[in-house]
C-alpha cells in the first residue's frame, strides 16, 4: 500500500478512536450527573390541574367540572393542590373554594395564587392595599400562598422609582401578613413564582440573584417553602433553562436555603417543554407545578403525568411510593375530557389512546412497557410496517377465534395493503371495520360474528348515522314487500317473511345491487351476494350489509349522501372482496338461483 495512503488511513482511524472516547466521556457524564439525579431525586408535584387546564380554553370550567377534576386529582394521590386564582370579581374559583369549605375538606394541602401588588401607579407598585387574593385566602382558610412577581417587567420604572430592595421588602411584607393573619397552627407554606425568569435572567441576572439571596436569608419562621419559575411561552432552549436553574439552586444552597424547594413550569410553543423540564430537574429543580394533562395556556404545557413517567422509566422509585402512579394515565385522560369535552389526541404521549400501541413487530416495546405499567392491553397498530404476524394478532384481538386467521391470510393482507397504496387507495386497517374488510378482500370469508361486531361499532359523526338511517328505510320497504317464508332448502333458508330484517337475493338485488351488476344471474352477481352473506344462509341480514356501510364511512368520512355511501360500499368493499370467491359450493349457488 502507498505509504501516504496508509498514513492517511492511520490518521483517520486515530481521529475515530479519539471521537469515540470523547463521546463515551460525555455520555458517562450525562449518565452519572443527569440520569442519576433524575433516578434518585425526591420529586415534588404541586398539582395545578384545577387552574392550568382551564387557561385559554374555549369553554371554561364549571363548578361541576372543578369537582370532577378534584376527584381525579385525589385518585392520583396528589396532596398538594393549587385550588384558586382570585380576582376582584367573583369567579368559579370562589364557588369551588366555598364548596371545599362546605365539604369540610382539609385545607392544609391547598394553595392559591396571589400577586404581590394589584395596582401600578405612576411607574411604582401600590404597596399599601392588601392584594385581593390574600383577603380571599383568609376568607376560605387557605394559608398556603403562591405569590407571583415579575423581575423585569416594563410596567414599573426600574432604577428610577422601583429598586431591587423595594420588591424584596414588598415580598417580605406580604409574607409576614400571611403569617400574622392566619391562625398560628395554620403553618403557611409560601412560595414565589418568578414569572418572567427567562427574560429577567437574560436582561438583569444580577437583580434576580440578589432577590434570591434575600429570600434565602429571610429569618425563620418567614423563610418560604419554595421558589418557582416558568418559561411562559416555551421559547428558550433546554440548555438555557438548565443553566439558569443551576445558578438559582447554587445561590439558594450557598445562602443556607438547601431545604427550600425549586419548582419549574414550562409552557409549550416550540415542543421543547418536557425536555426543558427534565433538564431543569437534572440541574437542581426539585419538582413541578403542573396539571396532570398538558392542556393550558398557549398550546399547553409540560404535564406532570408525562414528566413523572419519564422519571419512572429512568428508575425513580420514590415517585411510586408518593403518588398513585398507576392511575396517572386515566387521570390525565379524564381531566382532558372534562376540560375540553373530547378525549386527548390519540397520539398524546402516555395517556392518548394509541400511546401504548405496538408498532414495530421487529423492535418490540423498548426498555419500558407503558402498557404493562398501566395494566392496559397494548393493541397492535396496523400500518405498512405491520408484519403478517401482527395482522393475525389484530384479527385475534378483535374477533372470535377462527381457523382462517393464519399466517397465510396475514401475508395476503399485507400484500393487499401494499397493493392499495400502489392503486392510490389511502385507507386505514386498524379499526374493526378496516381490518375486517381487508381480511375479506385478501381472500378471507367474513363470518356472521365478525359482521355483527363491525355493525355494532359506533359511527364517528352524527350525520353518518343519518345516512345509515336513510338506507335502512329503503331496506325496510323491500323487507315489507316480502311474503311468507318458504321451506328450507339444502341446509339454508329462503327469506321472505315480511319485516324479519332479512332480504332475499331478489329483493337485495333490486334494492341495491342492480346499478352495479346489470346481469341478474351472472357469476359476478352471485359472488357479490355471497361475499355479503356472511353466515352463508342464502340471504342478507341487515347487519351483514351494515358492516360494509360502516366500513365505507370510516374509510371515506366525507361521504355526503346515502347513494354515495352505497356506491362506495360496493365499489371499494364488496366488489373487490368478491373477486376472491370461487363458486364451488353448489348448495350456495342453488340458494340464489
Amino acid at each position: 500500500m502507498n505509504p501516504s495512503k496508509r498514513q492517511k488511513m492511520d490518521q483517520a482511524s486515530a481521529c475515530i478512536k479519539q471521537e469515540v472516547e470523547r463521546m463515551k466521556s460525555e455520555i458517562e457524564t450525562v449518565r452519572v450527573e443527569k440520569r442519576e439525579r433524575l433516578r434518585t431525586m425526591d420529586f415534588f408535584c404541586l398539582d395545578n390541574s384545577l387552574r392550568e387546564s382551564t387557561v385559554g380554553q374555549l369553554r371554561s370550567h364549571t363548578l361541576e367540572n372543578k369537582k370532577a377534576i378534584f376527584k381525579e386529582i385525589k385518585k392520583a394521590g396528589m396532596t398538594d393542590v393549587i385550588v384558586a386564582s382570585f380576582s376582584q370579581t367573583a369567579r368559579i374559583d370562589d364557588d369551588f373554594c366555598q364548596w371545599l369549605v362546605d365539604e369540610k375538606e382539609d385545607m392544609g394541602g391547598f394553595f392559591s395564587f396571589s400577586e404581590i401588588y394589584d395596582v401600578v401607579e405612576d411607574g411604582a407598585y401600590d404597596t399599601d392595599d392588601v392584594p385581593v387574593s390574600l383577603e380571599k385566602n383568609l376568607k376560605y382558610g387557605i394559608a398556603n400562598t403562591f405569590f407571583e412577581a415579575d423581575f423585569a417587567g416594563t410596567d414599573v420604572e426600574w432604577g428610577v422609582k422601583v429598586f431591587t430592595k423595594d420588591i424584596c421588602e414588598l415580598i417580605f411584607k406580604w409574607i409576614k401578613w400571611v403569617h400574622d393573619n392566619h391562625p398560628a397552627d395554620a403553618n403557611p407554606r409560601i412560595l414565589l413564582n418568578m414569572r418572567d425568569l427567562p427574560y429577567a435572567m437574560t436582561k438583569v441576572p444580577e437583580r434576580v440573584l440578589e432577590i434570591v439571596t434575600f429570600l434565602a436569608r429571610m429569618p425563620q419562621p418567614y423563610r418560604m417553602f419554595a421558589l418557582a419559575f416558568e418559561d411562559p411561552f416555551g421559547e428558550f432552549l433546554p440548555e438555557e433553562l438548565e443553566a439558569w436553574t443551576g445558578a438559582i439552586r447554587r445561590t439558594m444552597d450557598s445562602n443556607g436555603w438547601s431545604d427550600g424547594k425549586l419548582l419549574v413550569h414550562i409552557h409549550q410553543k416550540w415542543d421543547l417543554q418536557t425536555a426543558s423540564q427534565l433538564d431543569c430537574l437534572s440541574a437542581g429543580a426539585d419538582g413541578v407545578w403542573a396539571s396532570l394533562c398538558d392542556e393550558g395556556a398557549a398550546l399547553g404545557h409540560a404535564s406532570s403525568t408525562v414528566t413523572m413517567m419519564n422519571l419512572i422509566r429512568m428508575g425513580n422509585e420514590k415517585i411510586l411510593s408518593k403518588y398513585n402512579c398507576k392511575y396517572f394515565r386515566q387521570a390525565a385522560y379524564n381531566v382532558t375530557k372534562i376540560t375540553t369535552g373530547v378525549a386527548p389526541h390519540p397520539k398524546q404521549p402516555i395517556y392518548g389512546d394509541r400511546a401504548a400501541d405496538l408498532v414495530f413487530g421487529f423492535l418490540g416495546i423498548g426498555d419500558f412497557d407503558v402498557a404493562e405499567f398501566f395494566g392496559v392491553e397494548a393493541p397492535v397498530r396496523i400500518t405498512t410496517l405491520a408484519t403478517p404476524e401482527m395482522l393475525v394478532d389484530r384479527l385475534q384481538d378483535l374477533f372470535p377465534e377462527n381457523d382462517q386467521f393464519t399466517l397465510e391470510i396475514g401475508s395476503a393482507m399485507k400484500a393487499k395493503i401494499m397493493e392499495d397504496l400502489k392503486d392510490n387507495r389511502k385507507e386505514e386497517y386498524m379499526s374493526k371495520a378496516g381490518i375486517a374488510i381487508l381480511f375479506d378482500r385478501a381472500g378471507g370469508k367474513l363470518t356472521a360474528e365478525m359482521g355483527e361486531i363491525v355493525a355494532n361499532d359506533k359511527v364517528a359523526l352524527k350525520y353518518h348515522q343519518e345516512l345509515i338511517d336513510d338506507i335502512k328505510q329503503i331496506w325496510d320497504k323491500w323487507d315489507d314487500k316480502e311474503g311468507k317464508r318458504r321451506p328450507r332448502r339444502r341446509g339454508g333458508r329462503r327469506p321472505g317473511r315480511k319485516g324479519d330484517g332479512v332480504l332475499s337475493f331478489d329483493s337485495f338485488y333490486a334494492a341495491f345491487m342492480a346499478p352495479y351488476f346489470g346481469c341478474y344471474r351472472c357469476d359476478d352477481t352471485k359472488k357479490a351476494f355471497i361475499s355479503i352473506d356472511m353466515d352463508s344462509d342464502g340471504s342478507v341480514d341487515w347487519n351483514e350489509f351494515l358492516a360494509y356501510l360502516k366500513w365505507a364511512l370510516r374509510q371515506y368520512p366525507d361521504i355526503k349522501t346515502a347513494d354515495d355511501l352505497v356506491q362506495i360500499a360496493f365499489q371499494k368493499g364488496i366488489i373487490p372482496a368478491m373477486r376472491d370467491i370461487k363458486l364451488k359450493n353448489r348448495d350456495m349457488i342453488s340458494m340464489i338461483r
